[in-house]
């Protein structure tokens, strides 16, 4: 018993020193979102509310989350390609409508892109993380794309939320999926 109480606070120092999992979002967040290395593309709280949309980052460590990242994206592409679908079936302009089509084409790439990265991520080794991180980079291409269609016709583009919300989730799980493969090749 004695023993119990003689060692019962440096057990408590130690679970208080050790990283929490919830510390594992809120230190890639505030990394992602530090002035010092760049502009930041999303702010602290918009990184950390991305994660927490999916419980299981509460208990992901670095790789799970780009692997929740990687989900969520997927989701947010099919979505995107759903609601495209939707537009061209009620678009009567053939300048939007063919804007519409490109638009279409580059996010079920970003779908194709996106599965690749979650299979590099998912296999969890330095050359398949950064064949993923090279996948999602394409992947973020799609919303600039879509968006430089409408520029083009200088018509306002019905997928500009859609498009802006995809680029910062996208952002974030290439910067996981980045700093993973630095950490898992040093």
């Amino acid at each position: 018993m004695k023993l119990l109480q003689a060692t019962a606070p440096l057990i408590f120092l130690l679970a208080c020193s050790m990283p929490s999992d919830a510390s594992v979002v809120d230190d890639l967040c505030h990394t992602l979102t530090n002035p010092r290395y760049k502009k930041p593309v999303v702010s602290y709280d918009y990184c950390v509310a991305f994660f927490q949309a999916d419980k299981g980052s509460a208990a992901a460590n670095q790789l799970g989350l780009a692997a929740i990242g990687a989900r969520m994206i997927a989701a947010t592409a099919k979505s995107t390609v759903k609601r495209i679908a939707d537009l061209r079936a009620h678009e009567g302009s053939k300048d939007r409508l063919d804007c519409l089509s490109k638009c279409s084409k580059v996010y079920s790439g970003a779908v194709d892109e996106i599965g690749k990265a979650a299979k590099g991520i998912a296999s969890g080794t330095g050359e398949a993380l950064g064949d993923a991180g090279t996948s999602l980079a394409t992947a973020l291409d799609a919303p600039s794309t879509c968006e430089e269609g409408f520029q083009k016709i200088r018509e306002p583009s019905p997928l500009e939320a859609e498009d802006a919300k995809f680029r910062k989730d996208v952002s974030i799980t290439l910067f996981v999926t980045g700093t993973l493969n630095i950490t898992m090749s040093v």
